[in-house]
C-alpha cells in the first residue's frame, strides 16, 4: 500500500491548491451584492488551505524528486504571486504553506512509511467531503449565472473548466479508496482532458488582457488554435504516439509563453485584469501536464 500513501500525497500536493485557488478565484469576483458567495468561498479556501498545509506536512521524504522539481507544486514565482495577490485582492493566503513547499527533501528509502494507510485514508475522506461541498458550491454558481441570477467577473467558461478539474479530483481521491490506486487511464482520455484546459487557458488569457497587448493576445489565440486541432486530431486518429509528440512539444512552448507571461504579469509590464497568482496557476498546470507527456 507505498503506493496508495504516495499517490495520495502527490494527488493532494497537487490539486489541493489548486482547489483552494479556485476558491480564491471566485471570491474576488463576487461584488458587494454577493457577500455571501464570498464567505462561502472564503471558507472553501481556508479548509483546502487547512487540508493542503496537513498533507505538506507529511509529505518532507516522501515525493518523488521528479514531482518536486517539475514545478507543478510550487514555481519561482509563487510565492511573489501569492503576496502581490493578498495586497490587490485583501484576501488573505496562508503563504507559510508556500515556503514549506519549497524546502520539501524528495523520497528516500525506509523499511516502513512514516506516513500509514489510517492517516492517508482521513486525509482522503476529507478531501472527499470537501470537494463534493465545493462542486455543489461551484454548479450552484454555474446555474446562477447562465439564468442571470447573478453576475460574476469570472466568466462561465471559467467557471465550468474549475468545476471539471474539480471532479477529475474527485475522481481520482475515490479511486483511491476503492481501489487503493488510480486506475490506469487512456493516452486519448488524459490527453483530450489536458488539451481541452490548455486551450482554455488561452481563451481565457485572450480575453482577460488588455485590448492593447495586441502580440499576446495573437499569441494566446495561436495556442487556443493549437490545442483545438489537437483536440480534433485525438478523435480521427487512432496513433497516439504522433499525438502525443504534438502535445508535449506544443505544452513545452505553451509552457515558455505562460512563464513569461506570470512574470509580466507578477511585474505589471503586462497591461491585464490577470492576479498573479492566477497567471502562477496556469503556468503550474502546464507543467503538470508536461510531466504527465514526459512520462508516456
Amino acid at each position: 500500500m507505498n503506493d496508495y500513501v504516495i499517490s495520495s500525497l502527490e494527488l493532494h500536493l497537487f490539486f489541493a491548491r489548486i482547489m483552494k485557488e479556485h476558491a480564491l478565484f471566485l471570491e474576488a469576483g463576487f461584488l458587494v451584492p454577493n457577500e455571501a458567495y464570498r464567505q462561502k468561498s472564503e471558507q472553501l479556501k481556508q479548509q483546502f488551505e487547512a487540508l493542503l498545509e496537513h498533507v505538506v506536512r507529511l509529505s518532507d521524504g516522501m515525493i518523488p524528486g521528479t514531482v518536486l522539481s517539475s514545478g507543478e507544486i510550487v514555481t519561482d514565482f509563487t510565492l511573489e504571486a501569492e503576496q502581490k495577490t493578498q495586497r490587490l485582492t485583501d484576501i488573505s493566503i496562508n503563504s507559510g504553506i508556500t515556503v514549506q513547499e519549497k524546502i520539501l527533501q524528495g523520497s528516500r528509502k525506509c523499511d516502513s512509511p512514516p506516513v500509514t494507510e489510517q492517516q492517508i485514508s482521513s486525509i482522503n475522506q476529507r478531501a472527499i467531503r470537501l470537494l463534493r461541498e465545493l462542486i455543489a458550491f461551484k454548479e450552484k454558481i454555474l446555474g446562477e449565472v447562465l439564468c442571470c441570477k447573478l453576475f460574476t467577473g469570472n466568466y462561465p467558461l471559467l467557471i465550468d473548466h474549475i468545476l471539471r478539474e474539480a471532479k477529475l479530483y474527485l475522481s481520482y481521491v475515490e479511486e483511491l479508496e476503492e481501489f487503493g490506486r488510480i486506475r490506469p487511464e487512456t493516452r486519448r482520455s488524459v490527453e483530450l482532458f489536458w488539451n481541452r484546459i490548455m486551450m482554455e487557458h488561452a481563451l481565457f488569457i485572450r480575453g482577460l488582457l488588455d485590448p492593447t497587448e495586441e502580440e499576446l493576445i495573437d499569441t494566446a489565440d495561436g495556442f487556443a488554435d493549437d490545442y483545438q486541432k489537437l483536440l480534433m486530431q485525438a478523435r480521427d486518429t487512432h496513433d497516439m504516439t504522433i499525438l502525443t509528440a504534438n502535445a508535449l512539444e506544443t505544452t513545452t512552448r505553451y509552457q515558455s509563453f505562460k512563464t513569461a507571461g506570470t512574470i509580466g504579469i507578477k511585474d505589471c509590464k503586462i497591461k491585464s485584469l490577470i492576479l498573479p497568482l492566477l497567471a502562477d496557476h496556469v503556468l503550474r498546470e502546464a507543467n503538470h501536464y508536461l510531466r504527465i507527456l514526459k512520462n508516456k
